[in-house]
């Protein structure tokens, strides 16, 4: 069969085998995620050249509907995506041939999560399924990948149900993996119980814990920059580094998930998972290897390494806000409290600022500043290294009347890219400083093919790469990392709420965080 008439067939060139043949089965086939994210990624996977022709995709969900109805439903998202180019999945056209060849191997199964003859339907289901595919040329069939896209109340209760089915035990080389999204907890107790109750039934190889920041080029490249570089790692610590700032802005509010967002924040929702994530990267010891364990080993050791707040550091050093009416992106656009599902008198935040210390060698003294929040003014995540400023005494009797500083910016999104800020002499015969910038874009050196952020995670969840998906340690550190937040919050709820405009840089109280110190965050717009 000949490359074009085989969309599964790796092009011609490629260096990324394609991955071991495999049945992935999604729990929540009917859900935004599923729609949004997952099917858009498996697409571009298909595109790529990236699944085998036995790959098989089955749906389960509790809507009582026909296999060709829940085609449709995810082929209507995707040619709205294509219609609005919103969203993560960006395309001009939907491939007719590529997307039938997805279509062509997806069944659905209807059924109640809670109910155990669901597993026992889906259980004779997959060994027809598997006998079907049979051998492929990337292995045999009989590698079951299990999707959580469900709400976090669902996760031990599938989990512990697939175990009674018998459907995850591995013998005879065939695999079983598990793919969690978050919210993984929603405290430290809540983590640890979590992971408590999946663990009697998995082991902690087949539990793939996502955070689909990780899938984003960006994100993974801050390992290549700091350790295939000799350039910068010599300079990535305490002795040239002021501090560093993160920072995840949305130029969007919660739209239609007040319910889930009044129960939980911007704290909970951004920072032991996404911040986190980044955080770890950036001052993470370099690892012996990049074998997975090694890699999340060193991940795990910063963010045990956070220092959690005592009880009265906490109000100090994490501020909270909440985003009132104003103009984002020139729309006038409601307040937090006037949205769907909102109480009017909602102390949840919308908006968290966090000067944290990590407790080691490495970065004893550098803050780090991490902030995140609905509504501002521009839509950037982003890491800003901020170096020590040289010293003022050379320039004395000269123009130049303070030091510039120098930052290195890592732009995770929406504009990739890496760009070095320095100081440089303006041309004339007097010594005067200008400051300069030296940028690198993603687009103008690599070929860039269109992501969700999904299709490298769903691709490593298939060839069995943990690297960046996180462990049950992780995941408890950067819960026991916040929860003194939780705490102190929750014993002094926010009295000034809203405390920001809707298209502004944040809360003044974030401004003051930095101030103290004699700092000021890099302007959002």
């Amino acid at each position: 069969m000949s490359n074009k008439a085989d969309p599964s067939r790796p092009a011609k060139g490629t260096t990324v085998p394609v991955a071991p043949v495999c049945t992935m089965v999604i729990f929540g086939a009917a859900g935004d995620l599923t729609k949004r994210l997952v099917t858009p990624a498996l697409y571009n996977l298909v595109t790529a050249k990236q699944l085998p022709d036995g790959f098989r995709m089955v749906g389960v969900d509790h809507r009582d509907m026909t296999v060709e109805e829940w085609r449709k439903g995810l082929g209507d998202m995707m040619n709205e995506a294509v219609a609005s180019r919103g969203g993560e999945f960006q395309a001009d056209h939907i491939d007719q041939a590529a997307w039938k060849w997805l279509t062509d191997r997806m069944t659905y199964l209807a059924g109640d999560f809670n109910d155990p003859q669901t597993y026992v339907r889906l259980r004779a289901h997959l060994a027809e399924v598997d006998k079907k595919v049979g051998p492929g040329r990337a292995g045999t069939g009989g590698n079951h990948l299990f999707y959580l896209a469900v709400a976090d109340r669902f996760f031990s209760t599938i989990v512990a149900a697939l175990g009674t089915a018998e459907m995850v035990s591995e013998q005879d080389g065939r695999w079983r993996r598990v793919v969690i999204e978050k919210p993984f907890g929603h405290d430290l107790p809540s983590a640890k119980a979590l992971n408590a109750a999946i663990l009697k039934t998995l082991q902690e190889h087949q539990i793939y814990r996502m955070d689909h920041f990780l899938g984003k080029e960006t994100v993974q490249n801050i390992m290549a920059l700091r350790f295939a570089n000799g350039l910068f790692e010599p300079l990535w610590n305490r002795e040239h580094i002021d501090h560093i700032q993160i920072t995840a802005a949305e130029t969007v509010g919660v739209e239609r998930r007040g319910k889930f967002y009044e129960g939980t924040g911007a704290l909970r929702d951004m920072v032991p998972n996404h911040l986190f994530q980044l955080l770890s990267l950036t001052a993470m010891e370099p690892p012996i290897s990049f074998d997975a364990e090694a890699v999340r080993d060193k991940k795990a050791e910063v963010v045990q390494a956070i220092r959690p707040p005592a009880a009265g550091r906490a109000l100090r050093d994490a501020v909270r806000g909440q985003y009132d009416a104003g103009t984002v992106l020139g729309k006038a656009v409601p307040a937090y409290r006037r949205e769907p599902d909102v109480a009017p008198e909602s102390v949840t935040e919308t908006y968290v600022a966090w000067r944290l210390k990590i407790d080691n060698w490495r970065w004893a003294g550098v803050p780090f500043y991490l902030r995140t929040g609905k509504y501002l003014k521009s839509r950037r995540t982003e890491i800003a290294i901020r170096f020590h400023q040289a010293p003022y005494t050379l320039f004395r009797g000269t123009q130049v009347e303070r030091m510039n500083p120098n930052w290195m910016i890592l732009r995770i999104q929406p504009d990739e890219g890496i760009s070095l800020q320095f100081a440089a002499k303006r041309p004339g015969p007097t010594v005067t400083l200008g400051n300069v910038s030296m940028d690198f874009a993603y687009k103008t050196y690599f070929d860039m093919a269109p992501s969700t952020g999904y299709e490298t995670l769903l691709y490593d969840c298939m060839i069995g790469d943990a690297t960046l998906f996180q462990r049950a340690d992780n995941i408890e550190a950067g819960w026991r990392a916040v929860q003194p937040i939780l705490d102190a919050w929750a014993a002094h709820p926010a009295k000034d709420f809203p405390n920001y405009a809707a298209g502004s840089d944040g809360p003044a109280s974030a401004d003051e965080l930095l101030a103290r110190s004699g700092r000021t965050w890099r302007p959002l717009g």
